[in-house]
């Protein structure tokens, strides 16, 4: 068992914001399915020979083509990968054009632990898409207040607490993702984001975006 999931697997049995070791909230329900994965032994070579069922849309090195709406991958947590995979495959996140890749006839719940591994040590992309950079401060001031917390001062993430890396993900995904978790048709966004986004209109949306998307992660 690869160390850093023990604060994760200690919510076994809790619910479903659990307590780390240091009374911090961990805010993902841990489903029996995202348990196996974590427990899992996985194995980056694997990952990279299953990955073949993904590359159709991700490309071969997770980076994505810009302008494209679909997420970079590289580089990405394995924890998040994982988590949200395994909740598209069970209908807890809705993504109905990436549901049929996640059948089990294509990849079992051990492959998309092993597909997580092979891709988070993937480089980020150096070149991924921004926005119009016209409201960067608007954005800045948002992301510091509301959205730095959980995913970083620079756009880090978290893995033990399933917080994605936002830095370097393309803004027309970012855009897509918050507009779709403000108004919860993502339906698997932690309830606190979701308050937090329900005061943003679309332009703070794009602009907390291209900030986003403008961060290094380091």
């Amino acid at each position: 068992m690869i160390d850093k999931y023990v604060l994760a697997l200690a919510a076994l049995l809790a619910l479903p914001f659990a307590a780390s070791a240091d009374n911090t909230p961990i805010k993902a329900k841990l489903y029996p399915d995202i348990i196996t994965a974590l427990k899992h032994n996985a194995d980056a070579r694997r990952g990279q020979a299953a990955f073949r069922v993904c590359r159709g849309c991700h490309l071969e090195d997770g980076q994505q083509r810009a302008k494209s709406q679909t997420p970079l991958l590289a580089a990405q947590h394995d924890t998040v990968l994982i988590k949200q995979v395994l909740d598209i495959k069970a209908g807890r996140r809705h993504n109905p054009k990436m549901h049929p890749f996640t059948d089990d006839l294509l990849v079992s719940t051990e492959d998309i632990a092993d597909i997580a591994a092979y891709l988070s040590l993937l480089p980020p992309t150096p070149n991924n898409q921004v926005g119009d950079g016209k409201h960067l401060a608007h954005g800045k001031a948002l992301y510091e207040r509301d959205c730095a917390s959980c995913h970083g001062r620079n756009g880090e993430g978290l893995a033990v607490r399933f917080y994605p890396r936002v830095a370097g993900q393309h803004y027309a995904y970012l855009v897509r993702e918050t507009l779709e978790s403000r108004d919860e048709g993502r339906r698997n966004t932690d309830a606190d984001m979701v308050r937090v986004l329900k005061s943003y209109s679309n332009a703070d949306v794009e602009a907390v975006s291209d900030y986003m998307s403008r961060l290094r992660g380091d």
